[in-house]
């Protein structure tokens, strides 16, 4: 532990209670950074005149002081003596005299005249051969009484800089030193027996700074004990870990060798993208268990919508990626269709319940996969072979009649999403496919639509209708004319229990009777007339 030393005070003098010092956790002391020093400064001023004190209660509290300070010391720590050197101009031994007089009546002295040098001795005192002055921010300057042999053995920087000076005591300056404290903090490392012992009780952040600063002295002891903590230390949060990288990428262009840090976050071995990515998705998709396997499912598709927002331009990646999903997204619809024909057979009703409810779990456990994949694919703007994959399922479609509602329902969720992303431009099929689409599917939800607004959670009806509705208009106005009137036959049978949509109806109630576009414009309307209202079944 540095033990502090003050001049001697004459009678009248103010005694100095504080000195604008820090200690840091390891046992030594240290120049505080500007900021902190001239926080420290400003409370230096006392308030009221000290009260005296007898000679023999002073000396005795300066002897606990000093035991106190002797047991704290565990290892070999550097001492240093520290002595605050005060900006003042030259003064008459009288003057010097009345200094408690006159401190009474003169007022408070401001920051501006508080002491601004710091003077530090490492090692015994009284031994040091070499100077050290730090100049760092706002005027504040360290002077250091180190060992010359200390600091040629440890830095390569002291080293070129102390080879060629022959004074009795010579002394070095280090001008713009933008981080006083760690520099100080970095030299009594040079006076430390076990490095790994002083750094292991550090922040991330510090050891960064003293990684740096050992770096600009050449310090390769402290460089290497450095590495081997930020290697084992974890790094808390994407800033910090952005920080570790950076300064030690740097480090390792210099050629410092800094691999085993860097591991962490680039493997030697590079494992394709496409493999990993495969094995993820496989092991979501094959999982039984429902809370871990909702989580993870969010998890990916969160970390895959970030993944697309920081892509590159570059196409290659996202294609293996992309591949990657549709490979299983056929083999889950595989699986799907396999389990549907089970289900489809004419006695699987009167099977067991202990060997009908592992096929109605499947199902729902398929189209839960294939819903998830066709939102991954949707965000990635590559969902429109989904749409004509699943346009295509006329076999799967005609089982669907055939199963009962509370098998089934799940898949109608894999058509409305496909519905809701063509009505919000997420994918853009091609009008065959949209055509074939609805033919498809859009039967099966009407059958399915009362299951799905009281057994799914997820589903949200005026989403579902919007999404059907946009989709429908869409297509040219006789497959519109053709679709409506089909949906318009079992809206007026099923009333809620089927879709609304009555928005798309006059939008095409509209285009067909009110304002009918020909070759040359309007036909058949004034340029002025407004007929918004005909669709409250007035005159025109």
């Amino acid at each position: 532990m540095a033990e502090i030393k003050f001049p001697r005070l004459e009678q009248g003098q103010t005694k100095i209670k504080s000195v604008p010092i820090a200690v840091t956790p390891e046992g030594f002391w240290c120049c505080p950074s500007p900021t902190v020093f001239q926080k420290t400064v400003r409370t230096q001023n006392p308030l009221n005149k000290p009260k005296p004190s007898p000679p023999n209660q002073t000396a005795s509290s300066q002897k606990k002081q000093t035991s106190v300070n002797e047991k704290k010391a565990s290892c070999m720590a550097p001492r240093a003596n520290v002595v605050c050197d005060v900006q003042t101009t030259h003064a008459s031994d009288a003057l010097a005299a009345n200094a408690s007089l006159a401190s009474e009546k003169a007022p408070r002295s401001r920051p501006e005249n508080a002491p601004r040098k710091v003077t530090i001795e490492f090692g015994e005192p009284g031994t040091s051969d070499l100077k050290v002055i730090l100049l760092g921010r706002q005027g504040v300057a360290v002077k250091l009484s180190v060992h010359r042999s200390v600091l040629v053995e440890h830095s390569r920087f002291f080293a070129s800089r102390i080879s060629g000076q022959q004074l009795v005591f010579p002394c070095l300056e280090i001008d713009n030193c933008d981080d006083a404290e760690i520099y100080v903090e970095t030299i009594g490392l040079m006076y430390c027996r076990d490095l790994k012992q002083r750094l292991i009780k550090q922040s991330v952040s510090r050891v960064l700074r003293i990684l740096k600063v050992s770096e600009q002295l050449g310090y390769t002891t402290c460089i290497r004990f450095c590495l081997e903590y930020l290697e084992a230390v974890p790094w808390v949060g994407q800033e910090e870990e952005d920080k570790v990288v950076s300064l030690v990428s740097r480090l390792e262009g210099e050629g410092i060798v800094a691999k085993p840090v860097l591991k962490r976050v680039s493997p030697e071995i590079s494992t394709p993208p496409n493999d990993t990515l495969s094995h993820i998705l496989e092991l979501v998709l094959k999982s039984r268990e429902d809370k871990g396997r909702r989580e993870m499912k969010s998890v990916v598709l969160k970390l895959l919508k970030e993944n697309n927002s920081l892509a590159s331009s570059s196409a290659g990646p996202s294609d293996l990626c992309n591949d990657t999903l549709y490979s299983s997204c056929r083999s889950s619809l595989d699986s799907l269709l396999a389990v549907f024909k089970q289900a489809a057979e004419p006695d699987f009703l009167d099977w067991g319940v202990d060997k009908r409810e592992p096929v109605v779990r499947s199902i729902s456990l398929e189209a839960d996969n294939m819903l998830w994949l066709l939102d991954i694919l949707a965000d990635r703007q590559a969902a429109d072979e989904f749409a004509i994959t699943w346009a295509n399922q006329q076999e799967l479609a005609s089982l669907h009649t055939r199963l009962p509602t509370v098998c089934r329902h799940h898949v109608s969720m894999i058509s409305a999403r496909l519905f809701v992303g063509i009505g919000r431009g997420e994918l853009l099929p091609s009008k065959e496919t949209r055509h074939l689409l609805l033919k498809t599917w859009l039967q099966p939800l009407i059958n399915d639509y009362s299951w799905l607004q009281h057994g799914c959670r997820s589903f949200d009806r005026k989403v579902v209708e919007e999404g059907v509705g946009r989709t429908i208009l869409t297509l040219p106005l006789e497959d519109q004319q053709s679709i409506l009137l089909c949906w318009l036959g079992s809206f007026l049978k099923g009333g809620d229990s089927c879709p609304n949509l009555q928005r798309a109806f006059e939008v095409w109630w509209r285009r067909t009777f009110i304002r009918p576009y020909g070759e040359s414009g309007i036909l058949g309307q004034p340029e002025n007339l407004d007929t918004s209202y005909c669709v409250d079944g007035k005159d025109c």
